[in-house]
């Protein structure tokens, strides 16, 4: 597999570049005039579980990226089953939802090829997947553990510092919020939000009714999530 969009990023885009929210925004060319840039993805994904939850927050979280780094980016996202030809073309791969997700050996095949050709997913649970995630994945890296991500991580600090880590957005079972993931050469290619429904808090702030400040939270971590998935793209 080729990462064609994110092969073209790297070569565009520096770490000066990645950080562009410290310039002047009228130095920047609007981003929704000449987006360039694949985005994110959501997957859509079998099983039963409704992968398509929360269908408000990927295009309010591409907004606020695009006006806080003023990345020439898409702002619509993209929708993508893991045998389609496109799926290298995102650099971020969102998973969500409430219920089952079930990949088939071809699937998981293709998902390992993006993740170790460079791809960076991004599985939230929406509350009731963290089962059947945690069985698909023991199937993707029989020889790989989710790890909790340390605090002093790049994703945590990228743009925004997040001290306390993977907010906690929505109550679930009252555990504390953890992001979990797995390594790939020494690069978080899979990050897991447990305990945290970031999703909840991208979605338009009528739907949950979440505070201000919860919500913020959620986007700045969505955010570092998404500067750190093309930051960490292999140069080739």
């Amino acid at each position: 597999m080729t990462l064609r969009s994110r092969c073209r990023t790297s070569l565009l885009l520096t770490a000066a570049q990645l950080l562009v929210a410290a310039a002047p925004a009228s130095a920047q060319t609007s981003a929704s005039a000449s987006a360039t840039i694949p985005a994110i993805a959501r997957l859509h994904y079998d099983g039963g579980g409704d992968w398509y939850a929360n269908p408000s927050s990927l295009p309010n979280l591409l907004r606020e990226i695009s006006e806080r780094t003023h990345l020439r980016i898409s702002l619509r996202p993209g929708e993508v089953k893991l045998t389609d030809p496109d799926l290298g073309d995102y650099p971020y791969l969102y998973v969500t939802g409430h219920g089952n997700i079930s990949l088939s050996d071809e699937e998981l095949f293709r998902l390992r090829e993006y993740l170790t050709a460079g791809g960076f997913v991004h599985v939230d649970d929406n509350y009731g997947l963290d089962e059947s995630f945690r069985r698909e994945i023991r199937r993707l890296f029989e020889d790989r553990e989710l790890v909790e991500v340390p605090g002093d991580h790049a994703i945590y600090n990228i743009m925004y510092e997040l001290p306390d880590g993977l907010p906690k957005i929505h109550e679930h079972d009252g555990k504390p919020a953890q992001g979990f993931g797995i390594f790939v050469d020494g690069r978080l290619a899979l990050y897991y939000s447990y305990e945290s429904d970031l999703g909840d808090g991208w979605e338009d702030a009528s739907v949950h009714g979440d505070p201000e400040v919860t919500r913020e939270l959620a986007i700045r971590m969505g955010v570092n999530l998404f500067l750190y998935a093309l930051a960490s793209t292999p140069a080739g």
